[in-house]
């Protein structure tokens, strides 16, 4: 098995960074939120009342703050990331992203690799993996 080795990638400029997370603000706000969760419904357990995104190094995230319900902490945030793009590289003409989808074991896990960013929102956008809320259903069945 081949040992994991580390790739040296250019860093995005300030005004790179900029351009893609207001590419991704605007995902998030009119496919995502729309989509999973128009309306905040207060529960007994955690419960979504968000999904927003910020950069980490060279690594974008989709996180969703979630609320707790429950009557020793009720009120109190947290949040919990449910996709990540990492700046891969860049080729002549874009720049290009792995796809990172955030496994119920605590690791980032790669779905897909070196792909520029309107294809990986629109690999998010139909996963059902990467539902912001698929943590949320399966805990409250």
């Amino acid at each position: 098995m081949a040992k994991a080795g580390w790739t040296w990638v250019k860093t995005l400029a300030p005004d790179q960074k900029a351009a893609i997370a207001a590419t991704c603000e605007r995902f998030i706000a009119e496919k995502l939120k729309p989509r999973f969760r128009p309306q905040i419904r207060p529960m007994a357990f955690n419960y979504p009342i968000d999904i927003l995104g910020k950069w980490r190094g060279s690594k974008y995230s989709f996180i969703t703050r979630y609320r707790s319900g429950f009557a020793d902490n009720a009120g109190e945030e947290f949040d919990t990331g449910f996709a990540r793009l990492d700046h891969r590289e860049e080729s002549l003409t874009d720049v290009l992203f792995d796809v990172m989808w955030y496994r119920h074991t605590g690791r980032w896990w790669r779905l897909y690799s070196g792909v520029p960013l309107e294809e990986a929102l629109h690999l998010i956008e139909p996963k059902r993996c990467f539902s912001p809320y698929e943590l949320c259903k399966q805990t409250t069945l």
